[in-house]
């Protein structure tokens, strides 16, 4: 079995919706039948009990071992805890070769799955030794170390629950929230709205007090000490007992509490210094230690945290007892799990000395051993929720600590007996103000209740129901998809609407190329959703990148599918029919939003079909209201657009709204029909994304398709009283669709200039020439500068084929050179002619062009 070309398909792909690994496995002939190796599949289980049946999805194939390599990748994954769910084994018509998709939570997670699989099924055949604890182990290990944190988790999961899509930006907590202008970032659980300064005032544990103060909240007397002597100074200033802690500290790292001597402090002090430079002293308040959570202006979540301890049973020694409570599953060594274990280190070690006790002393059964001073999670201890007992006084004063600091998100530290009456009363005080304050405790706290605090975090960075999404537009087909984006993206820009455009000439930011080259794929479009400029986005969609990656988002707002026709690279990477091709054209419309549409045209029946996969609203386009299609569509009340002699109308119902195609110059008075096509797509997409009707006539009223707007999309010179049209056209359709149009332009003579692309079928390259043929009179053919995996002259001879007997063209030249053959075609023109130019280079050809026309 040899296992090959492995895509991580990161959005909605030909195969699902979940995020995926695809491979292609080559399977030898032995292979593709498991049943004829002896003894193999009772070996594989004895290794991976757990494994799930193997059964092809037809039920009639044989077994093979593909077959395996998907159950066993989504089955270790599975066994170690990752939410997977989806597999697909998929035969091709190559004998022995399967496309296998396992779904992943988490893309390293996935790919290890895979080789873990390989080495399980190696293991069965060669029957030697597979260690599935140690795999899964591996498995759990990555998947700790990848995934997103509880506290960014939760703040995640309710995004999505709230339907807003969400990116990681980094391997860390770094998250993106909605797209474009709508989007929202956070840091672990702090916002991007969060201020520097606040964060750092947050730091400065004297400069909160003092803030604090100034807003009437109380606060334990302390200040800054500079070494062990100001500290012992201080502390007798104040009085003991006593806390020594960084003046710049989190987590409750070095902080020492209740310290009633000089020997106490002295210590204390060391182990603070271990963490920061800035120390500071002071009064140790009585009373339980609580975490208040705030978001925005209310408190959501409030929990009593409690220091790590034991309870003795009169057999086990301290460190015994600690090692049973670490056994706890829910207890880990980082911040993944709703507990951590408890550190059995000097400090513990010290505070055990303070109990009369050490690590081996036996506790009578039903004591208490306190193992730290400070009540933090992160070093072991635990948490009881009192949300509900919180005073409506102690609540007002967080609210105002954390608006007195400026954090939109702040864990208020408070110390006091109790939380059902106010702090004054109680002689209670709040000790620290916390940025990115960890949400365990709340979310699944040692005891009580768990709160909804990253459902609090999200309402607040997204009220009133908002969902962070800009429009989006998603456009395939096989040809008119370049055209038909720029149009709408046109369309959005007349609305006054900063636009993100992907497309196979770059990537556009209002107008304005950012990148060059063909931007059609999944990588681009998600550089558009990233930009905090844009309100709206509209994206080429090509087959390619979804094969290789999927889309870039989870659902379109419109989806726009212009036409399924012949030489869209039929014949690789297993999409070798053009049904086959319309499945994998589709999955934009599989992944329209519910309250979205899908344009559809309906002149072309494969397209017309994919209606059955829209879960929005559909608009079909046609220029013949009379198909059966359009009519049932309309009687139903539903959108469609078509054309009524010189007029594109838009219907639904009773309601028409009309725009003369001679308003619409890119339609040349609508004698151009694809560019019809064109404009009754974008219309459909602009009406569907909620434009108003004057603002759609204006954009199409002032959208030019010249070599500038539209580069290589029949754009139109005059050159010495001859008429030349450059397009970037490279497949049979296409060549139909350029002949009718030059057909409804006048000309004494026509010429074409054509290369080919040697990524196609050689029917497809010959069918274009023979499309052609009939239409023109002269034919220049050229090499192009990249004959992608052909020989020199191979492309020119299966153009040359499609002209033998031609029924129009009289005179066929070769040219060797793009360049070159676009020289002689113009000189050749005399006024009345007619030249369709074909171009390969787009722009270093239009800029030829361009220069020779300026040249007269």
């Amino acid at each position: 079995m040899e296992v090959s070309r492995i895509r991580a398909l990161r959005g909605p792909n030909l195969w699902s919706r979940h995020t995926s690994i695809e491979a292609i496995v080559a399977c030898t002939e032995s292979e593709c039948e498991i049943d004829t190796i002896p003894g193999f599949e009772a070996r594989l289980r004895a290794r991976f009990p757990d494994l799930g049946q193997l059964q092809p999805r037809g039920h009639t194939e044989s077994v093979a071992m593909a077959h395996v390599l998907e159950g066993a990748a989504l089955g270790l994954q599975a066994q170690a805890g990752c939410p997977v769910t989806f597999s697909r084994c998929h035969s091709t018509l190559e004998k022995g070769v399967f496309q296998v998709v396992v779904e992943y939570s988490e893309e390293p997670v996935g790919r290890l799955a895979l080789e873990l699989a390989e080495e399980l099924i190696r293991s069965a055949l060669e029957d030697i030794p597979f260690d599935l604890a140690a795999a899964l182990a591996r498995l759990r290990e990555v998947d700790e170390d990848v995934r997103l944190g509880p506290s960014t988790g939760s703040i995640v999961q309710a995004a999505v629950a709230r339907g807003i899509p969400f990116r990681r930006l980094t391997e860390g907590s770094l998250v993106q929230f909605g797209w474009g202008s709508k989007q929202r970032r956070i840091q672990a659980a702090e916002m991007d709205s969060t201020s520097a300064i606040a964060e750092s005032i947050a730091q400065d544990k004297e400069l909160t007090k003092r803030l604090l103060l100034a807003a009437g909240v109380p606060v334990p007397v302390g200040r800054p000490v500079v070494d062990i002597e100001d500290a012992w100074v201080a502390a007798q200033e104040i009085g003991l007992p006593v806390v020594v802690k960084p003046q710049d500290g989190n987590q409750g790292k070095g902080v020492t509490v209740n310290i009633t001597s000089r020997e106490q402090l002295e210590m204390a002090y060391k182990v603070a210094c271990e963490f920061r430079d800035d120390i500071m002293v002071e009064r140790y308040l009585p009373g339980y230690d609580y975490r208040l959570l705030v978001v925005g202006d209310k408190l959501v979540a409030a929990a009593r945290r409690d220091p790590p301890f034991v309870i003795g049973d009169g057999v086990h020694t301290v460190r015994q007892l600690v090692e049973q409570v670490n056994a706890d599953p829910r207890r880990g060594d980082g911040h993944a799990t709703s507990l951590t274990k408890i550190r059995f280190d000097e400090i513990a070690i010290a505070r055990l000395e303070m109990q009369g006790l050490t690590a081996d002393s036996v506790p009578p059964k039903g004591k208490r051993v306190v193992l730290r001073n400070n009540a933090n999670l992160s070093t072991g201890g635990t948490a009881t929720d009192v949300t509900d007992d919180v005073h409506p006084e102690v609540a007002a004063r967080a609210v105002a600590a954390a608006q007195m600091v400026g954090l939109d998100i702040c864990g208020v530290d408070v110390v006091c007996d109790s939380v059902l009456k106010p702090l004054e009363e109680q002689g209670g005080g709040m000790v620290e103000v916390n940025a990115a304050p960890g949400l365990r405790m709340h979310l699944n706290p040692s005891f009580g209740k768990g709160r909804a605090v990253g459902e609090a975090i999200i309402g607040s960075m997204f009220p009133n129901g908002e969902d962070g999404r800009i429009p989006v537009v998603a456009v395939t087909g096989t040809n008119g998809k370049t055209t038909t984006v720029r149009l709408i993206a046109h369309l959005f820009m007349a609305n006054g609407q900063t636009v993100g455009m992907t497309n196979t000439d770059g990537v556009y930011i209002q107008g304005r190329r950012i990148d060059t080259g063909d931007c059609s794929g999944p990588k681009s479009a998600r550089n558009v959703l990233l930009n905090p400029l844009v309100d709206a986005a509209v994206f080429e969609t090509a087959r390619g990148g979804v094969l290789r990656e999927g889309l870039a988002f989870d659902r379109c707002q419109v989806a726009v599918v212009t036409n399924i026709g012949l030489g869209d690279h039929l014949g690789l990477n297993f999409i070798t029919t053009v049904d086959e091709l319309a499945v994998l054209k589709r999955v934009i419309v599989q992944n329209v939003a519910d309250d979205g549409t899908a344009v559809l045209n309906a002149a072309d029946p494969i397209v017309a079909a994919m209606a059955d996969n829209c879960s929005g609203k559909i608009t079909f386009f046609a220029a013949d209201r009379h198909l059966p299609v359009m009519a049932a569509h309309r009687a139903q009340g539903n959108r469609v657009v078509y054309v009524d002699g010189d007029t594109i109308v838009a219907a639904e119902g009773m309601v028409k709204h009309r725009v003369p195609l001679a308003e619409i110059p890119i339609t040349r008075n609508g004698t151009i029909s694809f560019q019809v096509e064109n404009v009754m797509a974008a219309v459909a997409a602009g009406w569907a994304a909620g434009l108003d009707w004057d603002v759609i006539r204006k954009g199409l009223a002032t959208f030019r398709n010249d070599s500038d707007n539209a580069p290589g999309r029949f754009n139109v010179f005059d050159y010495r009283g001859a008429t030349v049209i450059a397009d970037y056209g490279h497949n049979p359709d296409a060549m139909s669709a350029l002949v009718r149009a030059v057909e409804a332009m006048p000309a004494r003579r026509r010429s074409v200039v054509i290369s080919g692309a040697g990524d196609r079928r050689d029917e497809d390259i010959t069918q274009q020439t023979e499309i052609l043929g009939a239409a023109f009179d002269d034919v220049l053919l050229y090499q192009d500068a990249c004959q992608r995996g052909r020989e020199d002259g191979e492309v020119i001879a299966l153009l040359r084929k499609g002209l033998e007997g031609a029924a129009r063209t009289s005179h066929v030249d070769e040219i060797t050179g793009e360049f070159i053959a676009i020289d002689k075609a113009l000189a050749r023109l005399e006024t009345g002619d007619l030249c369709l130019i074909l171009v390969d280079q787009v722009e270093e050809a239009l800029a030829h062009i361009a220069k020779r026309i300026a040249e007269g």
